[in-house]
């Protein structure tokens, strides 16, 4: 048996919608990536306490506990993957892989135990439904009943909303409340924001460009608050997927940008970036809301209590401390301005594509960032309005195409080296050397195929031929698509001009 093993399109629920990954055991660590957000779940091998092997919708599945009380689930397994993979826990992790069967009497009274970050609902110590408390949203309490809201998932065709359990009253003789106490271990893991206790920092009116105005940003230890004039919002850092610090092309500005996942929801808009735009020449002093040894402990020498810097640089620091993931920069790629973006058009509007040591990120409207692993192939096309600029599309695996057009023919060989160095597959790659030079920019339109003059040449000569003939029926065996429109067009003609001489004769008394 090998050091590792391996499998593909291994599934894992996230608020009620399935997302495919890969799914590896080392002997180190459990790693799980997602291939829709890229995201990483990595358990190490000595938190690795308990493990199950059982039959679900989707073929068999690995249900995993850890000693700090996190439960991951993995489904999309073949039956005969049991023999290797609980041979490989065995000797690697030291944990029993237990077979553990699925409770499908169709009853709906049964007894609720709470492991981890888990609540199962058990008969006969089987599990009949498993509910992930991370899903979470509300918890509301009545007379023996407690109903469980959930968090929406626009991904999930079918949503659950809510759960409500009857709970007995207590017979016993310690005097205390069941509901009340089922309701405090649902709230102890749930995923619900409370504003509970002082900010860690609050950022004062702040230019935000999605969504659009200026809010104050308060800083809590598990989530983020925005309040604006018109909105607020409350993201939960376990919703941030990554953070980019990105310099505007006029080098005076500054661009923090925050990958969300699931997004903050305005009415029927989703935001699936937060991006906020700095002047590099704005300072800040700012004193956390903590004591100095709270500060090293809980933070690790990462922040401390008073900081003075650019504003821009104090607000990345903190964000990267608190959501513990890393800033992306821009690497080493630089354009012709010796800018580390292009300027270029996506959809309707002007922005700036930066390339990335991992992929590219496009700001501001709509934001949009593509992972090099999920694209299938890039192409260079020329400008559609003039042969001063070039379009780069870029084709995902999932069958997306996006298009930024109107990039100036100066940043081609830039782009295209860098794209080649990242070994991307290149769809024209013979484009290059029509490219190079100003005559590949010539004002000449010979060597280019123009459809719509081609299609006017062709109708000319299906009219002369028409007009030749007198409008003769010919040979209906032999007639083109473009000879049949031309005929209809003129027997519509004939007879529009049929009806108004017949009108006219009617009402010239």
């Amino acid at each position: 048996m090998g050091d590792t093993l391996e499998f593909n399109d291994i599934h894992t629920e996230l608020k009620g919608s399935w997302n495919d990954g890969r799914l590896r055991f080392s002997k180190q660590s459990v790693v799980y990536k997602s291939h829709k957000t890229g995201k990483v779940d990595s358990i190490p091998a000595p938190e690795l306490s308990a493990a199950q092997w059982r039959r679900v919708c989707l073929g068999h599945g690995i249900k995993l506990a850890t000693s700090t009380g996190l439960v991951y689930r993995y489904d999309g397994f073949r039956d005969t993957d049991f023999e290797k993979i609980a041979a490989f826990f065995k000797t690697n992790y030291k944990v029993e892989l237990a077979e553990k069967d699925m409770c499908v009497k169709g009853w709906n009274w049964g007894t609720a135990k709470f492991t981890g970050s888990l609540l199962s609902f058990d008969v006969s110590d089987s599990p009949v439904f498993e509910i992930p408390l991370s899903g979470v949203s509300q918890c509301a309490t009545g007379k023996n009943e407690v109903t469980v809201e959930f968090h929406q998932n626009d991904d999930a065709e079918v949503s659950l909303m809510e759960v409500r359990f009857y709970v007995p009253p207590n017979t016993g003789d310690d005097g205390s409340d069941p509901v009340e106490a089922f309701a405090k271990n649902v709230l102890s893991k749930a995923d619900v924001i409370q504003a509970t206790g002082d900010a860690v920092c609050v950022f004062k009116e702040l230019q935000c460009l999605t969504p659009r105005g200026r809010y104050d940003i308060r800083i809590y230890p598990t989530f983020l608050h925005l309040h604006g004039k018109t909105f607020d919002y409350k993201i939960p850092y376990t919703t941030v997927l990554r953070l980019f610090l990105l310099p505007h092309k006029d080098q005076r500005q500054m661009f923090f940008v925050i990958s969300l996942d699931p997004p903050i929801k305005q009415g029927q808009t989703r935001y699936h970036f937060l991006i906020l735009l700095f002047s590099k020449d704005e300072e800040l002093s700012l004193a956390l809301n903590m004591s100095e040894d709270e500060v090293e402990k809980r933070y690790e020498g990462k922040l401390s209590k008073n900081m003075s810097g650019p504003l821009y640089e104090i607000v990345s620091r903190v964000m990267k401390a608190l959501v513990n993931r890393k800033i992306t920069v821009p690497g080493n790629f630089q354009g012709h301005s010796r800018s580390q973006c292009i300027t270029c058009a996506y959809k309707a509007s002007s922005g700036l594509l930066y390339p990335l040591e991992r992929g590219f990120i496009y700001v501001h409207k709509p934001p949009v960032h593509l992972r090099f692993e999920e694209i299938s192939c890039v192409n260079f096309a020329r400008g559609t309005t003039t042969t001063r600029s070039f379009d780069f599309e870029i084709e995902t695996k999932q069958g997306n195409q996006y298009t930024f057009s109107n990039i100036e023919r100066e940043e081609y060989g830039k782009l295209f080296d860098f794209v080649n160095a990242k070994k991307l597959n290149i769809k024209n790659r013979g484009f290059k050397e029509g490219m190079k030079g100003a005559e590949g920019y010539s004002d000449s339109d010979e060597d280019q195929h123009d459809a719509y003059l081609e299609r006017m040449k062709e109708e000319g000569k299906i009219r002369e031929e028409g007009d030749g003939s007198d409008e003769s029926e010919g040979d209906s065996g032999t007639d083109t698509p473009q000879t049949k429109d031309i005929r209809r067009k003129k027997t519509v003609e004939k007879e529009s001009w049929s009806m108004k001489t017949a009108f006219r004769g009617l009402f010239s008394f």
